[in-house]
């Protein structure tokens, strides 16, 4: 049986390697399997990240989007980018979905844009005296402090592979999974600052997924939003045709909402 697609939506995917789509190809089959399960086409719209920092925002990602992914990636570049795509996103009531990186993107947006803390930054990018974004350098192994230094072995920094989470049941996070404690797979060496927990909560944007010991933040979503969702792990990995992700079912029935609402 051919099911064909009722609606359309198209999702601005904002990354820094938008010239090899191939870089984002777990991400575009995510979404497509989001589409499947909403009987939607899902278009994508490639937009640069190191564009959107320089130009007008609104003209570069055009009126026809009806979503704004921001994905993975390393390194500053591309970054300030990224976190003005989560502003316009939070501005404008567009759906936001963010991937690792683009999950710690919002956070600084929020921590610069809204908790006024002018140097918040990831020690990622360098030295900082506000580090809302940074190294996992503490582990606790046999009761004591583990410390791993910057410069030391990187492979030995990557939280890899399958981590629980524990979810706010009163989040649409929970919504779209339907249980409080999930698995995802991680690839990543930063991680949110739980010590700015407070102050970015009070900007709207909360901690809804935690690390099992709740030492780590998994999940932030903004309750004054439609939707407005980001990880730190990576969803699209564990997403498939026949059992798409939830987060992606649910993104995608968010963006048909948005579009007709515009």
């Amino acid at each position: 049986v051919i099911h064909h697609p009722k609606d359309e939506v198209t999702v601005a995917i904002c990354g820094k390697y938008v010239s090899l789509h191939d870089a984002y190809k777990s991400i575009m089959e995510a979404l497509s399997h989001g589409g499947f399960a909403n009987q939607t086409k899902v278009n994508f719209k490639w937009v640069s990240s190191d564009k959107l920092s320089k130009g007008d925002i609104s003209q570069i990602l055009g009126k026809d989007i009806d979503a704004i992914l921001v994905p993975g990636g390393f390194g500053e570049r591309g970054a300030d980018g990224k976190i003005a795509a989560a502003k316009y996103a939070r501005e404008h009531n567009i759906p936001y979905f963010g991937i690792c990186f683009g999950m710690q993107m919002a956070v600084l947006e929020a921590a610069q844009n809204l908790a006024n803390i002018e140097d918040a930054s990831s020690t990622e990018f360098g030295p900082t005296k506000e580090p809302v974004i940074a190294l996992m350098t503490e582990w606790m192994s046999e009761g004591e402090l583990q410390v791993r230094r910057e410069g030391g072995n990187m492979g030995g920094t990557l939280r890899l592979g399958a981590y629980k989470c524990k979810l706010d049941k009163n989040s649409k996070t929970y919504k779209a999974y339907q249980q409080d404690i999930i698995s995802e797979r991680h690839r990543h060496r930063y991680e949110v600052n739980m010590n700015y927990r407070k102050i970015i909560e009070s900007t709207g944007l909360y901690f809804v997924g935690l690390s099992e010991d709740g030492l780590l933040p998994e999940i932030v979503e903004r309750k004054d939003h439609p939707w407005f969702i980001a990880t730190q792990f990576h969803p699209e990995l564990k997403s498939r045709p026949f059992e798409p992700h939830p987060l992606f079912v649910s993104f995608i029935k968010a963006a048909l909402d948005y579009k007709s609402k515009k």
